[in-house]
């Protein structure tokens, strides 16, 4: 068997050949092999993509208002984990409620932006970018955060998105690619026959009289991916696990940055997503469910990363585009609405209620008002634990929010 180079390019650029994200960037696995446990603060998003409904994770139970808003969603009094005597977590919420209570969980209520949007892609654009439709959105919070971080600190890959979903619009950096991978089995090789390896490494090795950039920048992937494949592979059944994760999506995009936290990448920023928080109709069964995922998920991992002595430098943070309406609908759902909580997870949070729950009368058209900008959460997410000019990031300067213990 023999590959022509056009066939090699194709067959490197499809994953067939190389780990899943070994053509994305060559750095990655440059000199990912297994280095020291770093002690440098790692940031683990988790997307909660449809706009979750706020009012039903952190349940006002004692309010009337929310009860005549909602005949049939609303949680019951004597069902929810409560949190103090007027608000309580919704009852699936167990692994945020044993979070909360081990003073490792910081809710941060009312969180929204001014002269909000309802589309779920112009909202969500907006958190990814801190940027408006009108302007320009060629970069993300995260990746410009990414710039800053390799400017001063440079490691062989500052973020990885985990998941089958379109790589977040944050992430997008102006000089540094972002890997995407699916699970820790893309970090193997996956071929079928040697003799693909060898011709592989011909084509590699090959010299050519005239450089074609396209080529190399393949050719150096390629080989770093081939070079390294197995020590990842060794090193991932290396790995055991000291919680119970749960046999979910998000339970396993979770376990999986966990393993790549206690292998020694110096990766910074991991980012996850739970979708399906569009609940329009037939809410109470399908939120359950999503909840019950969020919260095990996290906490599991959460658990994880401490027994395996990460549990200072490991934040998570969970957040969703937008809330829901306050009143329910005709089809038993809630409709987009506006401001909802922020999640906020580790050793170094302000655990407890930041910022008073949103008032269910004085309304804003039906919804909530925001009292805390998101953008005050990233900044302080960018000032105190990652290092960086949340300035030069957000477009303004914005107050961090008090969510970490100095």
């Amino acid at each position: 068997m023999s590959l022509s180079r056009r066939q090699f390019i194709n067959l490197t650029a499809s994953g067939t050949a190389v780990i899943g994200l070994g053509a994305t960037t060559p750095q990655f696995l440059a000199h990912a092999a297994m280095k020291a446990k770093s002690q440098e603060n790692v940031l683990v998003v988790v997307q909660l993509s449809g706009g979750n409904d706020g009012l039903n994770t952190v349940v006002p139970f004692t309010n009337d208002d929310y009860r005549k808003a909602r005949p049939s969603l609303a949680v019951s009094k004597k069902d929810v984990l409560k949190i103090n005597d007027e608000l309580g977590f919704h009852p699936v919420l167990k692994g945020f409620s044993s979070l909360y209570d081990q003073g490792q969980l910081s809710i941060v209520q009312g969180v929204g932006y001014p002269n909000p949007n309802r589309s779920h892609f112009e909202s969500m654009d907006f958190w990814h970018t801190c940027k408006r439709k009108t302007e320009k959105r060629d970069t993300g919070w995260l990746g410009l955060c990414i710039d800053q971080l390799q400017q001063s600190h440079p490691i062989d890959i500052a973020a990885l998105h985990l998941g089958h979903e379109k790589q977040p619009l944050s992430l997008l950096s102006r000089t540094h690619r972002v890997p995407s991978v699916r699970s820790l089995e893309q970090f193997r090789l996956n071929i079928s026959q040697q003799e693909s390896v060898k011709d592989i490494r011909k084509l590699i090795e090959a010299k050519r009289e005239k450089p074609n950039g396209l080529l190399d920048f393949v050719q150096s992937s390629t080989g770093t991916a081939i070079d390294v494949s197995k020590q990842f592979e060794q090193k991932g059944k290396s790995y055991h696990p000291k919680a119970t994760y749960p046999e979910t999506a998000l339970g396993k995009k979770l376990k999986t940055v966990a393993q790549l936290i206690e292998s020694g990448l110096r990766t910074k920023i991991y980012y996850v997503e739970i979708a399906g928080f569009d609940t329009h109709s037939q809410q109470a069964g399908a939120h359950v469910s999503l909840l019950r995922q969020l919260g095990d998920a996290v906490s599991a991992f959460n658990t994880d990363v401490t027994k395996q002595g990460h549990g200072n430098r490991v934040l998570t943070v969970c957040f969703s585009e937008f809330g829901r309406r306050v009143e329910e609908n005709a089809s038993k759902g809630t409709d987009h609405g506006t401001a909802a909580p922020m999640f906020l997870i580790g050793n170094r949070v302000k655990a407890g209620l930041i910022g008073k729950h949103p008032s269910l009368k004085d309304l804003d058209e039906g919804d909530l008002r925001f009292h805390t900008d998101f953008r005050q959460v990233y900044a302080a997410i960018l000032e105190n634990w990652l290092g960086c000019n949340s300035n030069k990031i957000l477009g303004s300067d914005f107050k961090p929010a008090s969510v970490l213990k100095s």
